[in-house]
């Protein structure tokens, strides 16, 4: 099966949706409605690994890749989820070039980083992947992506996506605004600004949605990969059934 990051790469416009755990019924519910991925939160949301492990093993059962939203600076984090299967990382926090930079190696196998290798968990089939194939594969299709969340981030945003083996940037804009001050650019001028410099890079643009609306707007605009605010568009579903005319 064509990894997420080559179908991602390959120009495909991929939908996916923002979870916490637990969610196992709501991993399969999109799997089934046809999602390309699932993002599962565990900065915001729980990061119990062995709860992660059986969400990630059901989304495979689907063929449904799995991104993880790991803790900020969180190398061991990084690993444990990628060991248990995971297809791709989102870290929180980028700031700078350093910190992409130790993204990328905490992500990545040697020689272009430096993740620890091991073939005995579930990303290498319990060791039945020969471990050449292991590093092949994973070297090549682990996607690496950052946020961009600060006014720093958004200064030093052509300097992060210069870090080789960075596929892409997700803006966080509750994170934006709230750390936002008067003398900041206004949060869409900033967005806008990280938007042309994905494009200028040739590097990937998340984009996070609440409707099908705000999601055709934004790959019209320019994402590759858009994820739903599950919570929210449930949340709002929920109050729409909860107000009928009586």
């Amino acid at each position: 099966m064509t990894s997420l990051r080559a179908r991602a790469r390959a120009g495909e416009k991929l939908v996916g949706a923002l979870l916490r755990m637990p969610s196992e019924e709501l991993v399969e519910m999109l799997a089934v409605a046809g999602f390309d991925y699932v993002l599962i939160d565990c900065e915001h949301g729980p990061a119990d690994v062995v709860a992660l492990r059986a969400h990630i093993a059901l989304a495979a059962v689907h063929g449904v890749p799995v991104i993880v939203r790991v803790g900020e600076d969180d190398r061991g984090q990084i690993l444990r989820v990628l060991d248990q299967g995971a297809q791709g990382i989102l870290a929180p926090h980028l700031d700078t070039a350093a910190d992409a930079a130790g993204l990328v190696d905490a992500s990545i196998y040697p020689p272009t980083g430096s993740r620890g290798f091991a073939t005995y968990s579930r990303a290498g089939r319990f060791g039945e992947v020969a471990p050449s194939a292991h590093l092949e594969w994973h070297l090549d299709n682990t996607l690496v992506l950052g946020m961009i969340e600060s006014p720093a981030g958004v200064r030093s945003v052509d300097a992060i996506l210069a870090t080789p083996r960075l596929d892409g940037i997700l803006v966080g804009p509750a994170d934006l605004a709230a750390s936002s001050g008067p003398d900041d650019p206004p949060v869409p001028q900033s967005i806008a600004a990280v938007h042309d410099a994905l494009a200028r890079a040739g590097s990937l643009r998340m984009d996070i949605v609440g409707s099908r609306a705000a999601a055709d707007e934004a790959f019209a605009g320019g994402a590759d990969l858009v994820v739903y605010n599950l919570a929210a568009s449930l949340m709002r579903h929920l109050r729409e059934l909860a107000s009928p005319a009586r």
